[in-house]
């Protein structure tokens, strides 16, 4: 029913913007084309069109419309083709996927093959990962292995954040947002010379929710999911001389809010459909672990760094240098259980015992230093080489209502060499190579006090004695790329290229009783071949891309079963092919349309590997209907089986349509779709835990005037109030984690010049 429904909205959508299109056809003089998009994928400028990678970019309203009813980072997923993004910890550690590639552990300290590049600065722990997005000149969703320019951990590939920099001209903007459940969100910049060498911009964002979902086990009403997100950044460029310039980025976020929403028996055996025990707005939690009554499932997150980057023009090479540091601490709780009571008290349904835990991150410190010497000859022949460096350090204390507080500190240094060279061959033909060396060592050590609650008051538990564990590995990472240009409006690409995702430590487990994992560091191989092409007198853009994969040694996460354990495992091999198209088509000056397409087709290859599924033990079988094979001791094997979280589809497409009111002004309608396509939540398959057809809408109504920079308009954010299933909980009852509720709001903006 969901397909057609969606069938039915977009066609409906499409055919009132076409009849409109043909009113305000016979009005339309003016020549459209297509905006011109330059990326950094290579850390240089480039046009879109001539860089030989797979690349799609958000900007402007697009952009902005996402992020309209006070949504997170996690808004991105299915938004551009191949890219999909979840959590199950709230708005401060988003987990995210390229091609079908990434990592589904929930642990504070878990790696991700996707790397998130934030104003030239990597953000590898999951919490800064997660800092809000205001002031965006341009997102880059950089598809394939990156590990040449950008290093380990970006075998799936990246996603480059890039804000508005000072600049000598003044501009400033201030917007508002008003929504349901009590929404707002204020976001405002201003920047323009201060003096002759000189430029400054101050941005802020600050998004508030109301709580709405009651908690029917204590009466408390809207107790749960609201937010209070608070985020600064200061940018000084300073140019003592016309060959230097310095850019100093201060930046902060102050999270207060509600953690992932867990909702117990919302499956029935089965089936993966909703079933009555689902309430947007009602939750039966019983979980206390702060000794004050119903927590309620909070979260609080607090976040400062700074960068400093430096270019030295020596006329044909510049040399860049690029120091940053990150801190930040918080902590979140969750009724995992997803509801209260046991046995056959609980609500909702059958809940075996409660579970509710605490992570929280203490001394988080990241410290990266690049330099790189790149040049900018006339000639056929330009290269780049550098060295980066990365030390970082956190400590993670998770409590549990039965084990109590453990605690385990990480370590991780990272250094590497690298060197890449583009040779003009023909007028028609660049080719480009790249070599990267990196070393890199982790370490993980156990709190003397590793168990301290009641299951070691009753003898269930002992204080476990474990040894540090460190893990070192070097790597080398290459690419070779090749670009055509068929023509000034066409282009093919070929692209190979090889990476790594460095070894990973697990400690969670250590919580529970259990033994800290490690996983070996996994390799891919990657072929893609594709075309980019301007065409229609420059009207249309379309540009696609065909891959395929090895990860060797994947790294997965085996979460679940009846113990709820989290342990790092590695596959023999995961394998994947694909495609993705990105179009945009500017009919005229007032209709412009985008749309994306990919396909993912993942496969974990490895006979003899098997997880504990659905609350399984040695002792008790699944409590879901499980369709992969089965041991004798209740394992699924997983052989054959896509990589959790991987849609096999992403459909996205946008529509923004324009009326001219007078000479300075006009009216427009801009809807924006997302459609994910067949998504196994876990290693394991089974009835319940597949989700398909899930889709979300956007639709913005609003008047602009040119003359005074204004614009007033209304929005609704997931326009039909659809109940997607995002994410489940697996280990004691038939638990999921569901999308954020429609948005309906007014926005207003102003900019001035």
């Amino acid at each position: 029913m969901k397909t057609y429904k969606f069938a039915s909205i977009a066609l409906c959508v499409a055919t009132a913007l076409q009849a409109n299109h043909a009113l305000a056809q016979d009005t339309s003089e003016k020549e459209s084309v297509l905006e011109k998009i330059t990326v950094t994928a290579q850390k240089r400028v480039q046009s879109i069109q001539d860089v030989p990678i797979s690349v799609a970019t958000l900007s402007g309203e697009k952009f902005e419309s996402i992020f309209s009813g006070g949504e997170d980072i996690i808004a991105l997923a299915v938004r551009v083709p191949g890219l999909y993004a979840e959590s199950s910890n709230g708005r401060a550690a988003p987990r995210f996927y390229i091609r079908g590639l990434g990592n589904t552990d929930f642990d504070l300290a878990a790696s991700q093959p996707v790397s998130i590049i934030m104003d030239d600065v990597v953000k590898e722990n999951v919490v800064l990962k997660s800092f809000p997005l205001f002031d965006m000149q341009q997102v880059e969703v950089i598809r394939g292995p990156q590990g040449t320019l950008f290093g380990r951990n970006t075998t799936a590939g990246i996603i480059k954040f890039d804000s508005v920099k000072p600049t000598d001209d003044f501009d400033a903007y201030g917007k508002i947002g008003l929504g349901s459940f009590g929404t707002v969100n204020i976001e405002g910049a201003v920047g323009g010379g201060l003096s002759d060498n000189i430029a400054g911009r101050f941005s802020f964002l600050s998004q508030q929710r109301d709580d709405y979902i009651d908690n029917a086990f204590s009466g408390e009403d809207d107790v749960i999911g609201g937010y209070d997100e608070l985020a600064w950044r200061a940018q000084l460029l300073f140019t003592p001389i016309d060959e230097l310039e310095i850019l100093l980025n201060l930046h902060g976020r102050d999270l207060e809010g509600t953690a992932s929403v867990f909702r117990a028996n919302v499956f029935t055996r089965g089936s993966n459909k909703l079933n009555e025990n689902y309430d947007r707005d009602t939750v039966f939690y019983d979980g206390n672990l702060l000794g004050n009554g119903f927590d309620n499932n909070p979260q609080s997150y607090e976040n400062f760094g700074f960068s400093l980057k430096a270019d030295y023009d020596f006329g044909d090479i510049t040399l860049t240098s690029i120091t940053a540091n990150e801190d930040a601490e918080g902590n979140s709780l969750g009724d995992i259980d997803g509801g209260a009571g046991s046995g056959d008290t609980g609500l909702p349904g059958f809940i075996p015992f409660t579970a509710v835990t605490q992570d929280n991150m203490d001394d988080l410190e990241q410290f990266t230093q690049e330099l790189r010497l790149a040049s900018d000859y006339d000639g056929a022949l330009n290269w780049q080489v550098g060295a980066f460096y990365y030390d970082s350090s956190f400590n993670i204390t998770s409590i549990d209502g039965f084990f109590g507080a453990t605690t385990v500190f990480h370590e991780n240094t990272t250094w590497a060499v690298f060197g890449q060279t583009s040779y003009e061959v023909s007028d028609k033909l660049t080719v480009t190579g790249g070599l990267r060396y990196t070393d890199d060592e982790k370490s993980l050590i156990v709190g003397d006090q590793n168990v301290d609650g009641f299951a070691l008051v009753i003898g269930a538990a002992s204080i476990q004695d474990y040894d540090p564990i460190n893990v070192n590995d070097d790597q080398v990472g290459y690419e070779l790329s090749a670009n055509y240009k068929v023509d000034s409006k066409t282009s093919l690409f070929a692209r190979y290229a090889n990476g790594f995702r460095a070894q990973s430590i697990q400690g969670r487990d250590v919580a529970f009783e259990g033994s800290p994992s490690v996983a070996e560091a996994e390799t891919i191989n990657s072929v893609e071949f594709g075309f980019k092409s301007d065409l229609l007198d420059d009207s249309l853009r379309l540009n696609a891309a065909v891959f395929y994969y090895v990860v060797d040694d994947i790294q997965f996460s085996a979460i679940g079963g009846g113990a709820n354990n989290t342990a790092l495992i590695n596959a023999d091999k995961g394998t994947a092919f694909g495609f993705e198209i990105d179009a945009t088509y500017v009919v005229d000056e007032n209709l412009v349309l985008t749309a994306g397409y990919s396909y993912n087709k993942t496969e974990i290859e490895d006979s003899n590997l098997s997880v504990f599924p659905c609350g399984a033990s040695v002792a008790f079988g699944p409590n879901c209907t499980v369709t992969d094979p089965m041991t004798s001791d209740n394992r699924a094997l997983i052989d054959g089986n896509p990589f959790p979280q991987a849609p096999e589809t992403i459909f996205n497409f946008t529509a923004r349509y324009s009326v001219p009111i007078g000479d300075n002004g006009e009216l427009f309608a801009y809807t924006d779709w997302a459609f994910q396509g067949k998504t196994s939540l876990f290693l394991y398959e089974s009835v319940e835990f597949q989700t398909d057809n899930n889709f979300e809408a956007g639709l913005r109504f609003g008047y602009e005037n040119f003359e005074h920079n204004y614009t007033l308009a209304i929005f609704a954010r997931n326009l039909t109030d659809e109940d997607n299933v995002k994410g489940a909980v697996d280990f004691n009852n038939l638990t999921g984690i569901i999308n954020d509720p429609r948005v309906i709001g007014v926005e207003g903006k102003i900019s001035f010049f």
